[in-house]
């Protein structure tokens, strides 16, 4: 078992989750499964997920980008090796596939 593709995510900030679509390597082209992991829990196998401040323009006077204070992204390369990880050691909590 292990996780071939990450279809989406998404960071919510308010619960400190995060919403993943995978695919395993043993699902057909038409299998995806979906999940919801806790930030903290990711925190507790010792991966810092998202990668906050980033500082995307370098503008002198910065108003014109305000939008983009708050941005986060997370390393796909580092989520796909915390969620190996994480399904290994909780194989009961991999989430059943589910037709895309």
């Amino acid at each position: 078992m292990e996780i071939s593709e990450i279809i989406s995510y998404y960071i919510h900030e308010n619960t400190r989750s995060l919403e993943v679509s995978f695919k395993l390597s043993t699902d057909s082209e038409d299998e995806v499964r979906n999940d919801i992991i806790s930030l903290d829990e990711a925190e507790d196998f010792g991966y810092k997920l998202i990668q906050e401040d980033l500082d995307l323009f370098n503008d002198e006077d910065g108003e014109e980008y305000d939008i983009f204070d708050d941005f986060e992204t997370i390393d796909e390369e580092i989520l796909l090796m915390y969620l190996n990880e994480y399904y290994i050691v909780n194989p009961s909590r991999l989430p059943k596939s589910e037709l895309f």
